[in-house]
């Protein structure tokens, strides 16, 4: 016969076996999770959204998508910065313009172009490759010639298992754009090595205004048009990366810490 002590003895080792399987089983489920999670990011690199490509580059124009886009981010101000070697943004606002289509080609497809993004936490100079993506250079060129790029904020930083920073929404939210789509591009055999700028989308040709800068080799399905590489300022963004994100989109996933603004884009025909 079981005494009281035996008794006791047995609740008290079946409640630790309880106790052990229910950690074992939340790790279990913890594990899982980031597995999705990894997965997702990886998966994701493009326009405003939350899979960079389910949202990550994605330029996600569907504002009630909340769950593909970054986090509504507010007007850039002279706020103190806490990341080294970035300063308050010059003040000054996006201007938000639109238009209907898509502009007409004026660049020369033959010719090389250069942007450079004077950013608040240095500058960033790439190349861009008109022969093998004429309308997304001559989209670009548009858009920098109209000013639009200036004052925007760059809205999305991953540091997880893709590794870019997103920039080129004057809304700061993930679902900007100029009001036109155009196609892709250069995406046969397409592959995103650090120094790589590369358009966002929500989609097969929805190209707009958002793309992405590469500051370390990152696995992606070929398709976002890439049109463009750094050849001035990675370790600019390595020092953004550096700074992290607020993890607004999952582990690694999120708006930068740093407040990097694009005071000014310019392009010029070389």
């Amino acid at each position: 016969m079981v005494n009281s002590e035996q008794r006791r003895r047995q609740l008290a080792r079946e409640k630790y076996e309880r106790q052990q399987k229910n950690r074992v089983e939340a790790a279990s489920r913890a594990k899982r999770r980031n597995a999705v999670i990894g997965g997702a990011v990886a998966l994701v690199v493009v326009a405003g959204g939350t899979a960079f490509a389910t949202g990550v580059f994605k330029s996600d124009d569907k504002k009630s998508d909340t769950a593909n886009a970054a986090p509504t981010q507010a007007a850039p101000s002279a706020s103190p910065v806490d990341v080294k070697g970035c300063t308050a943004p010059q003040a000054g606002a996006p201007n938000k313009k639109q238009w209907q289509t898509e502009p007409a080609m004026t660049i020369d497809a033959k010719a090389t172009y250069t942007a450079t993004l004077d950013t608040s936490c240095g500058q960033v100079v790439f190349t861009m490759d008109a022969a093998k993506a004429p309308h997304t250079v001559n989209s670009f060129n548009f858009l920098s010639g109209e000013q639009y790029f200036d004052h925007t904020k760059c809205h999305r930083l991953t540091t997880q298992g893709i590794y870019v920073l997103q920039c080129g929404d004057p809304t700061a939210t993930g679902s900007g754009s100029p009001g036109y789509k155009f196609q892709d591009e250069n995406l046969t055999g397409a592959t995103y090595p650090a120094g790589t700028v590369a358009m966002a989308n929500s989609g097969a040709n929805t190209n707009g205004s958002q793309f992405f800068l590469v500051y370390k080799d990152t696995q992606l399905p070929p398709n976002y048009t890439p049109f463009g590489k750094i050849t001035g300022g990675l370790d600019v963004l390595t020092n953004i990366a550096g700074g992290g994100e607020n993890d607004a989109n999952g582990p690694g996933d999120g708006a930068p810490n740093a407040t990097v603004v694009l005071n000014k884009v310019t392009t010029v025909k070389s």
